[in-house]
């Protein structure tokens, strides 16, 4: 009696075990075809919603990798970051590190931003990482260690390369080099703030590149207005 008992709880519990992996498996394929669905209408919420249930069911640090990114590339930047989190970690692949700089620039971390960067520049440097460098390095007060990266984004900037900027309403998009001399302006300033010229001469070259800099001529007009505010006292 108890032998037959035995193998009846057994039974059940073969039972459960597969129609959990039965119900498992119909799950993934149902999420990974909603995943499919979403992506071809656009929409982020699903894709986001597909992910994390894919997630949950079978823990991936690919897709892990993959729903921080459409988190931050949807200016989600805080739950990313909550995804992968913010440390340096060499095993992470580009992609995380990636999604790591832009959304600890984009909460104002520039210092945690930039060793990010830095990680990624390591790995492929180019012209575009060069001036989120330079960029980062300026706000963090490193001159000298920003001018070294735009002189490098000066020589390797091609003429299709663009930077988007979005300090007017409307964003717009500069020749990356000519974002670059912006950047060298500022670092001249910078450095020697008894030579407002040598600047507003540089910002001339970025102006010339592209009359409709908008940050350029902003810099030139802050810049033209300090140079002349000590006549205007006398």
């Amino acid at each position: 009696m108890k032998k037959s008992v035995l193998i009846l709880v057994a039974a059940v519990l073969l039972s459960g075990s597969y129609g959990y992996s039965q119900t498992k498996s119909e799950l993934l394929k149902h999420y990974e075809a909603f995943y499919d669905q979403m992506r071809l209408q656009g929409d982020v919420d699903g894709v986001i919603n597909a992910l994390t249930h894919l997630n949950v069911l079978s823990p991936s640090k690919e897709r892990n990798d993959t729903l921080a990114y459409i988190y931050a590339n949807d200016n989600q930047h805080l739950q990313a970051l909550n995804i992968i989190g913010i440390e340096k970690l060499d095993s992470d692949s580009n992609l995380a590190i990636q999604v790591k700089a832009v959304s600890l620039k984009a909460l104002n971390q520039p210092k945690r931003a930039l060793e990010q960067f830095e990680a990624l520049y390591a790995r492929e440097p180019n012209a575009y990482l060069a001036y989120e460098l330079a960029d980062l390095k300026v706000q963090t007060g490193d001159n000298a260690g920003a001018m070294k990266h735009v002189e490098y984004g000066i020589a390797n900037a091609k003429d299709d390369m663009k930077y988007a900027f979005y300090e007017r309403q409307q964003p717009y998009e500069v020749p990356l080099k000519a974002a670059f001399i912006h950047v060298k302006a500022l670092i001249q300033y910078n450095m020697d703030k008894t030579n407002i010229d040598q600047a507003i001469a540089t910002l001339d070259e970025a102006l010339a590149i592209d009359p409709n800099f908008n940050l350029a001529s902003l810099s030139k007009q802050a810049l033209t207005s300090r140079k002349e505010a000590p006549e205007e006292k006398k």
